[in-house]
């Protein structure tokens, strides 16, 4: 028997450590099982033989790869299907591991089978294949494993990571053609500025009459541009590592979080995906029996943006002290009253799972309207910006060629 630390969550969501005796990690975790514990992580602090020879042989063992959405979702797909035929967790990891196409999935599956064949539970084998399985993943899987109906938690695993993608793409592909129709005019912009404006100051300056002032400042513009086109770049470069130092410090990525929810047009999109995911991620995890202040734990760990972390362990913190889920947003003041009317209802009629799907539903339906007015308002806006620096410029050509053409004529 060996001692072992132990962190695990309880029925509630309350998170607990301590040690307990078993004879191995994989014993370990049944027995916080047993006990109606879920656990987090378990590490050997008795430094047994079988713990520690256990520990050398997974720190050895090669880095496994980092699965896509795609594979993941392939993963778990097949995976459900393999249990639903009947197949043993064992046997259908090692159908995956089997098969001819080639891909991260293999070494995944074998590790995973070679954990389970050394007692492993399949939610703690997860935990050790690196950060492809994140802890909302591995605790869904967790509570498969307690309510006996792990291929049904994989199905649905396999339609949330569906969504989640699809909103992803979604939010991505709409930025996307506005980012190239930008990036193509800044390109245009410095070409006309450094290689047809000067031919074009050239071949006026030899009439000797004087421009237009417009078209002066044109030429002006394109001569600086074409001397210092390298402190240009050298500024832009300074600028750009300037502003990525200043993120990284924790003032500076909580104020740039902040402001990217309250950019014009962009902001209230990337609202709308973090309600929607948010809502979609607790409905999964509370329908299939995890503890809502574990799922709020939960969704705030895999939350990146650090001001909305924040809002999330305040509104945890809330929850654990006995206060309803609506009344926490509430106080938090972040969230729209649309969510928490949603909320409250479900509250009062016990159903918070339900609740948290429908509210998941209106803000994936609020979201693909924004993206849609996003696409609608942000493309013509850049072609817009784009025609007007080509109108600019060539009207400030055309007026200095139709004053060189008309002194001309006047000789």
């Amino acid at each position: 028997m060996a001692d072992f630390s132990y962190k695990a969550s309880n029925a509630s969501g309350t998170v607990t450590t301590g040690t307990i005796a078993a004879n191995s990690r994989s014993d370990a975790y049944r027995l916080l099982r047993n006990q109606g514990l879920q656990p987090m992580s378990v590490s050997d602090s008795g430094g047994s033989a079988t713990a520690t020879k256990k520990a050398s042989t997974a720190a050895s063992n090669d880095p496994l790869p980092s699965l896509n959405t795609t594979q993941l979702l392939y993963f778990t797909e097949e995976l459900a299907e393999l249990l639903e035929a009947g197949l043993k967790l064992e046997g259908a990891l090692k159908v995956i591991e089997q098969r001819q196409e080639k891909s991260g999935v293999q070494p995944i599956a074998a590790r995973l089978r070679q954990r389970v064949r050394d007692g492993f539970s399949f939610s703690a084998a997860l935990q050790d294949c690196g950060k492809t399985f994140d802890p909302l993943y591995c605790n869904l899987v967790a509570a498969g494993e307690v309510s006996g109906a792990l291929p049904q938690i994989l199905k649905r695993q396999c339609a949330y990571l569906t969504l989640i993608s699809d909103l992803r793409r979604r939010v991505v592909s709409s930025l996307l053609y506005p980012a190239i129709v930008f990036a193509s005019a800044i390109v245009l912009m410095f070409v006309f500025l450094t290689f047809l404006v000067p031919q074009l100051s050239v071949l006026l300056g030899k009439t000797g009459q004087k421009l237009p002032i417009i078209t002066r400042i044109l030429i002006s513009v394109s001569e600086f541009c074409g001397q210092w086109w390298w402190a240009i770049f050298a500024f832009v470069g300074i600028l750009i590592l300037s502003a990525r130092a200043a993120v990284r410090t924790p003032a500076g990525r909580d104020w740039w979080h902040r402001s990217m929810l309250d950019f014009p047009v962009v902001g209230p999109v990337l609202r709308a995906k973090f309600y929607a995911e948010m809502l979609q991620t607790l409905s999964t995890l509370v329908s299939n029996g995890v503890a809502l202040l574990q799922g709020l734990n939960l969704m705030t760990s895999a939350t990146m943006n650090v001001f909305l972390k924040d809002l999330l362990m305040k509104t945890a913190a809330m929850v654990g002290e006995g206060t309803s889920l609506a009344a926490a947003l509430r106080r938090v003041g972040f969230f729209p009253p649309v969510l928490m009317d949603i909320l409250t209802v479900g509250e009062q009629t016990g159903d918070i799972a339900t609740a948290l799907e429908r509210a998941a539903k209106r803000f994936d339906r609020d979201l693909t309207t924004r993206i849609s007015h996003l696409t609608t308002l942000v493309q013509p806006a850049i072609i817009l910006l784009v025609a007007l620096f080509v109108g600019i410029v060539a009207y400030s050509m055309i007026a200095g060629i139709l004053t060189s053409v008309s002194s001309l004529k006047s000789r």
